[in-house]
């Protein structure tokens, strides 16, 4: 369980000396998933009957929360339902974003000025039966990375909270596999990674396939997601982790750094924040920094 660190805070805006925020976030910074076991989104009884996959829309595979996109839909894009009930549903997920945000900001207030908000997800969907093409298979162990929103290194900091309504029977955990940190999968992945072809970036923004131009960094992130999905060796590893996030918990990583799968489960909240790495406790964890250090060379 060296992958996992457990807090015992059951609260959303918990306290916390400066000590040990600062050992806590340098676990996370390592690739490491924070675990909150006894920390629970309350879900009012008007409010459980939006785990329901009925209220998606279209596709759809979450909920997501994005008022300024998603007028139409009460401020929830991928809905649909009578207008009073997607304003309940949108009222509920905003306060989730509103507790994901103070957990962060209480654990982590050194990253709290310098935060940017992505939206914010009810995923009611089983996962294992949501399968996609291998690239976008979630439950094959990856690192975040996005072919069409490079990042240059900024952060992918995630809050997920297993609100399946089936905890008191024992059931309805979220099973994840954890992998190995950061730089040991780097290690192993990046001697196999070619440099991009030159000019590839530029083209991918002037066609519109990304919306910026992709660094050399970006390059090998997209590599390295790909590479561990096609690798059935190393998605077979028995020293991996696999692990049952149970109903009522709350787990916090930086997904573009922790590898990790989704293996089954229903019934998940879920806060994207996107953070500078020059804004982290130890910048140097951050993963841009790590593949500078093995590649010997700048990448942003």
């Amino acid at each position: 369980m060296h992958r996992i660190l457990e807090l015992p805070f059951a609260e959303w805006s918990p306290s916390i000396t400066a000590d040990e925020s600062r050992r806590v976030a340098g676990e996370l910074e390592l690739g490491k998933i924070v675990y909150l076991p006894q920390l629970r989104f309350k879900i009012a009884e008007t409010e459980r009957r939006f785990l329901d996959t009925r209220w998606l829309s279209g596709t759809h595979k979450s909920l997501s929360y994005e008022p300024q996109r998603a007028a139409a839909t009460e401020g929830v894009r991928g809905a649909q339902g009578a207008p009073q009930d997607l304003r309940a549903l949108a009222a509920m997920i905003a306060r989730f974003q509103k507790e994901a945000l103070a957990l962060v900001h209480a654990l982590f207030p050194q990253y709290a000025p310098h935060l940017r908000v992505a939206p914010t997800s009810l995923r009611p969907g089983n996962v294992e039966q949501h399968k996609l093409s291998w690239r976008k298979d979630d439950t094959l162990l990856h690192v975040d990375a996005f072919p069409s929103r490079p990042n240059r290194g900024e952060r992918i900091l995630r809050i997920f909270t297993n609100v399946h309504p089936a905890g008191a029977a024992g059931k309805g955990a979220r099973v994840w596999k954890v992998g190995d940190l950061f730089e040991d999968t780097a290690k192993e992945f990046l001697p196999r990674i070619k440099r991009p072809i030159p000019g590839s970036a530029a083209l991918l923004r002037t066609l519109g396939v990304t919306k910026s131009r992709r660094s050399h960094y970006d390059h090998i992130m997209l590599r390295m997601h790909d590479q561990m999905k096609r690798d059935p060796a190393y998605q077979s590893r028995p020293t991996h982790l696999t692990f049952g996030f149970p109903p009522g918990s709350t787990w916090i990583c930086f997904s573009d750094q922790a590898a990790h799968a989704a293996l089954s489960g229903q019934f998940m909240m879920e806060q994207t924040l996107h953070l500078p790495l020059d804004r982290q406790y130890f910048p140097e964890r951050a993963p841009l920094k790590v593949l500078e250090r093995l590649r010997r060379r700048a990448l942003a």
